[in-house]
């Protein structure tokens, strides 16, 4: 009975043991989220927010939610649109502007391609060269 006793008191002392490691490293895990939130909130406040979205993007849309977000989804997309279009528009006529278009833009990289392509001819040429001529 005694051993028995001894027995069960060292196996009850090894997960009081572990025990106490899973107590103190939550406590470790729970001061250091603790201190990231205090130090970054707004880090904080953009993980909640990545959740919520995630989380919203995962449940399905209701009836009533579909007829109240539809118009607003639609003046938002078409707002959208025409800004993307301005944008463009824009930019074309400044580069038209400038001279600059897509046959110009392609010219001008092959033509770059070509000079790096003879000066590594050139260089090429001249390690040989001076090989030659030292030996």
């Amino acid at each position: 009975m005694i051993d028995q006793d001894k027995s069960r008191t060292s196996s009850e002392s090894g997960s009081g043991s572990a025990r106490q490691r899973a107590i103190e490293a939550y406590e470790g895990a729970r001061d250091r989220a603790t201190d990231t939130l205090g130090q970054a909130p707004l880090l904080a406040l953009a993980g909640g927010l990545a959740a919520g979205a995630l989380i919203a993007a995962l449940l399905p849309r209701t009836d009533a939610e579909t007829r109240l977000v539809r118009p607003t989804a639609r003046r938002v997309k078409d707002s959208a649109r025409t800004a993307v279009d301005a944008a463009r528009d824009t930019g074309s006529q400044r580069l038209d502007e400038l001279g600059l278009s897509r046959q110009k833009g392609e010219e001008t990289i092959r033509n770059l391609l070509d000079e790096l392509t003879d000066a590594a001819k050139a260089s090429a040429n001249a390690a040989v060269d001076a090989v030659r001529n030292k030996g």
